[in-house]
């Protein structure tokens, strides 16, 4: 029965679905209710939400207007408003290829990891003690590289194909030996998109980008060369003799190498490779309309230290135990910053983890039966054709055709396959190619005959020709010598678990060691580990969103594009902007991105000479080392005793570089948690100097509805989709990092030389392989925005603001508060300085972090922006018993750092100093600790109710780095 106070504000049907629906949503999304929001503005001395921003963001900033958005949808709603914008796409069957590939999603693995947020909202594992789960996968993932491309070395992956060859190129710089040669050799049968990002981020390092005939590579004088293998056309080149051409001249041969094919094909590895890379896509990831995919990079243990991206290694933990770590680069953009091997912070992990899992599940037989059969069925089509006279141009093959035909007899085919539905890879006028995959069938193959041979396919037969290939009357087009022999995948979890009992329990095993949001809070800084909510989750694995290949023409999608351009326009009327590329696929892209337009902006209007930029130095280490890429010159700003950005020392810098000056690149709120005062006046002063303001967006989620970074002086800011706008960070990526720009910075956004995105001008190059970068997880954002509307947004923002100052006003009687607004209030997130306590007990920050594991927490961000610190977002998704638990678990931690102190337990041996506590370090028989097990295990009464052990004690990181191991240790090794 309805309350009667429902029922008298109830005047008819439409005002009872109102009542139910129209703020359902956010009520959902945003944790504290109203009695708890009351609560804690009455804790920090407000009566209103309003008055509490009003006391916290400038006024001079202060947005003062509804976001020109609708008011919050429902969920059904807005998911049957997504279906019915998808109704119309006929995306139908693409076989164009070019890296991207339809491929079979093992259920089980859908269901309990691309599905299950207990693996998609875990964070990057920085904590490892609580990561161990996704660290095992990742370093399956590694060695599963390592095995297929026959390399010493792999990392835990990269953001896609292409920008994997760009980094594979400065590797290729940084190792070898002659540093004055600056061109690099690429095949010009490597996939277009790779050759577009390849000049684009050539164009920064100042290196020359060849495009030519491998025959010709002994007429050029290169420090590196890129091989297709197989290549565009399907052609498998001699690869050992051109490695040994680029060798003979000291240069570094780097090979992109389709993963599928490399079960049958002898690896790249073995024909001297130095560098191998590509994508796994077709490892169980569905093509998303072109991501987001976990691209691979392996190399030689040489070059190990000049990796790009993450690498697990193996290292022990304080019993001696085996454990897994990211070891070398775990912070190096924040160590390193300009010098850092690449502004790549992090990995595509959850997509990582589904493609080593694909592994486990087919094992290596099953994985080289999906090779054979695609390869066999490439094999029948194109003898099919030749027996009706149409020739492949490529004399051998894995799953790629090519063939040149005259034009009337290309618009013939053209024609049949637009009214089959079918989509080919179109190289010009005259030449025309296709790719098969696991998805491909018998009647596939006799469809593809008939778009191609029109009526002469009539009497053609798969079942015929297979039979004849089966009694050996026709043979494969592979020479002997470029057939693998070695085996690869033989590590007891790659042929263990391939009953679905086996491997749904392995997954659980994972997913256990590790903590996600599903278990508790996470208050990293920086971060905004937010609710991922299953409403926003659903389409990414509808077909009409997962299973569309990038490159099909975007009259095949309106809906597709319809809801990209719809989720543009949201983020435009959100931060200001007045256009919006979707690209870049990371926030460190997003960076790159939009310093990209601002390079293309002042060289369009003479400024080739402008190439400083500014950054303050509490910058996010990913800012100095984006700039980098584009030859920029860095020039720190200091920032004042309050946090802020000095003023006056960008000021005299601003003027010292005026005519050098490119660019200044500002985190708003700043990375110290606070809203400065004189924001408008930093953008004034880079403007009146000549230069750009990129506004970094990494806290974008305390501006939403209050502020908008175009309002404030900003003229390119990238956009954290997976932090303000929900897509969740899947244990270490995917992200999606797309900018906005003011309209003089319009045209110069990334273009793309297979599918050219909309409203692009003069195109600044692609920076991704993809149009629209990792667009399959683009409808979680547009979900978001849709569910929440503008005031469900305004909202959210206000309390993810009220939730950091009531953390922060009951801590600060306990723990320095580092940096305040003018007005004694913090943004989104607040610094916490551990550094008195340590001088005064030694207890450190990461002491604090591992205990705060045994409260079942996973730590606030560590020395990051200030070295000793500890900086805690917790969101507008945590309810206030949540914070209280938090708040309580650092409290007791005060209470043992008080026992050190004052001498009442021992500086080295208490619950601090051997935190994180395991179920061994209880059961162990020989306790002789001078705190109890209980202390130890359960130090708050809640602790008992929903106990988390993490899997293993404190790691060792020097020993992990000393001792360098990436790949998988013995099965003995993890029970020992």
């Amino acid at each position: 029965m309805l309350p009667a106070t429902l029922l008298r504000t109830a005047e008819s049907m439409a005002d009872l679905k109102s009542l139910q629906h129209c703020d359902a949503f956010v009520r959902r999304h945003i944790g504290p209710d109203d009695v708890q929001v009351a609560a804690m503005l009455a804790e920090l001395g407000h009566q209103s939400l309003d008055e509490l921003i009003a006391a916290t963001v400038p006024a001079a900033i202060a947005l003062n207007k509804s976001l020109a958005l609708p008011p919050p949808e429902a969920e059904h709603d807005a998911l049957e408003r997504l279906k019915r914008l998808l109704a119309d796409d006929m995306p139908g069957r693409a076989f164009i290829g070019l890296g991207y590939y339809d491929t079979l999603t093992p259920l089980v693995i859908q269901r309990n990891v691309l599905e299950n947020p207990g693996w998609y909202t875990a964070y990057t594992p920085y904590q490892p003690e609580i990561s161990q789960g996704r660290l095992e996968c990742l370093l399956n993932f590694q060695q599963m590289i390592m095995d297929l491309t026959a390399m010493e070395i792999a990392n835990a992956s990269l953001l896609d194909e292409a920008t994997a060859a760009a980094e594979a190129m400065a590797l290729a710089h940084r190792v070898c030996e002659d540093k004055d040669v600056t061109a690099f050799f690429v095949d010009h049968h490597c996939f277009p998109q790779t050759i577009d990002v390849l000049r684009t981020r050539a164009k920064g390092y100042g290196f020359d980008i060849i495009v030519d005939d491998p025959a010709r590579l002994g007429a050029h004088v290169v420090f590196g060369a890129l091989f297709q293998y197989p290549d565009r056309t399907g052609e498998l080149c001699d690869l050992a003799a051109l490695i040994a051409q680029v060798h003979a001249r000291k240069g570094i041969a780097v090979v992109a190498a389709d993963l599928l094919s490399l079960t049958l094909l002898k690896p790249p590895g073995e024909l001297g490779a130095d560098v191998v890379i590509g994508t796994t896509q077709r490892f169980g990831v569905p093509m998303g309309y072109g991501g987001p995919h976990a691209a691979y990079f392996a190399t030689r243990d040489a070059f190990k230290r000049s990796i790009p991206g993450r690498l697990i290694g193996v290292s022990v933990d304080a019993r001696g135990k085996p454990a897994l770590r990211m070891a070398l680069q775990t912070r190096e953009q924040h160590i390193r910053r300009e010098k850092a091997n690449s502004n790549i912070c992090t990995a595509q992990v959850l997509l990582a983890n589904i493609a080593a899992l694909y592994a486990m599940y087919h094992g290596p037989t099953g994985l080289m039966r999906i090779g054979q059969r695609v390869q066999r069925l490439t094999d029948i089509l194109a003898r099919g054709l030749a027996s009706r006279g149409l020739v492949p141009h490529n004399r051998r093959w894995f799953d790629t055709l090519t063939f040149h035909v005259p034009q009337t007899q290309a618009v013939a085919i053209h024609e049949r396959a637009a009214a089959a539905a079918i989509h080919l890879r179109r190289d010009s006028e005259t030449s025309l190619g296709l790719s098969l995959d696991e998805c491909t069938t018998a009647e596939d193959v006799e469809i593809l005959w008939q778009v191609l041979l029109g009526e002469a396919a009539v009497s053609l037969s798969v079942a015929a020709l297979d039979a004849e290939f089966a009694t050996g009357r026709l043979a494969s087009p592979f020479d002997a010598t470029q057939l693998r022999t070695s085996p690869f995948l033989q590590h007891p979890h790659f042929t263990s678990y391939h009953s679905e009992t086996e491997l749904l329990r392995y997954m659980k095993k994972l997913e256990d060691r590790d903590i996600a949001l599903n278990r508790s809070m996470i208050p990293l800084g920086s971060c905004t580990m937010k609710l991922n909510a299953t409403a926003e989750m659903l389409p990414i694995t509808w077909p009409e969103i997962a299973r569309v290949h990038p490159f099909v023409p975007p009259s095949a999608v309106p809906g597709y594009q319809a809801m990209i351009d719809g989720l543009a326009d949201m983020l435009k009327a959100i931060t200001g902007f007045d256009a919006v590329s979707m690209q870049p696929n990371s926030g460190a892209q997003g960076e790159y991105a939009g310093l990209l337009a601002i390079r293309g902006y002042l060289d369009s209007r003479g400024g080739q000479h402008r190439n400083v930029c500014l950054i303050p130095s509490s910058a996010h280490g990913t800012n100095p080392a984006s700039a980098q890429l584009l030859g920029m010159r860095i020039v720190i700003v200091a920032c004042d005793a309050q946090g802020n950005v000095d003023s006056a020392d960008l000021e005299a810098k601003a003027q010292q570089h005026a005519n050098e000056l490119a660019a200044l690149m500002l985190t708003y709120p700043s990375t110290h948690g606070v809203f400065e005062e004189g924001v408008r006046e930093l953008c004034a002063i880079v403007h009146a100097h000549g230069g750009q303001v990129y506004m970094d967006g990494a806290n974008l989620n305390a501006q939403v509805g209050v502020s908008r970074p175009a309002d404030i002086g900003a003229d390119v800011s990238h956009v954290n989709l997976h932090k303000t706008f929900c897509i969740p960070h899947g244990g270490g990526g995917p992200g999606m990092g797309p900018i906005g720009v003011k309209a003089h910075l319009a045209p110069f956004l990334p273009g793309h030389d297979v599918v050219a995105p909309n409203a692009v001008v003069r195109d600044s190059g692609a920076v991704a392989a993809a149009p629209w970068g990792s667009a399959g997880i683009l409808p979680i954002s547009w979900m978001y925005i849709t569910l929440m509307g503008a005031s469900g947004l305004l909202k959210a923002t206000q309390v993810a603001i009220l939730n950091a100052n009531y953390i922060a006003a009951r801590l600060a009687p306990h723990y320095a508060v580092l940096y305040t607004g003018a007005k004694g209030r913090v943004a989104h997130e607040c610094i916490i300085d551990l550094r008195p306590l340590k001088l005064a007990t030694g207890i450190s920050e990461e002491d604090v972090a591992k205990r705060l594991m045994d409260f079942g927490f996973h730590a606030p961000t560590m020395s990051f922006p200030v070295a000793g610190t500890l900086m805690i977002e917790p969101t507008e998704s945590e309810a206030k018993p949540e914070l209280d638990r938090f708040i309580d678990a650092m409290l007791v931690i005060r209470r043992e750092i008080d026992d050190v102190s004052t001498g009442r337990i021992d500086a080295q041996n208490n619950p601090l100093k051997h935190a994180p506590h395991t179920l061994a370090d209880i059961t162990d028989a020989n306790w002789e600790r001078p705190y109890s097990r209980e202390v130890a295990a359960f130090p708050a009464p809640w602790v008992r109710e929903h106990k988390y052990w993490p899997a293993v004690n404190r790691v060792d990181n020097v020993y992990g780095d000393r001792n360098l191991v990436c790949s998988c240790p013995p099965l003995d090794a993890y029970s020992s």
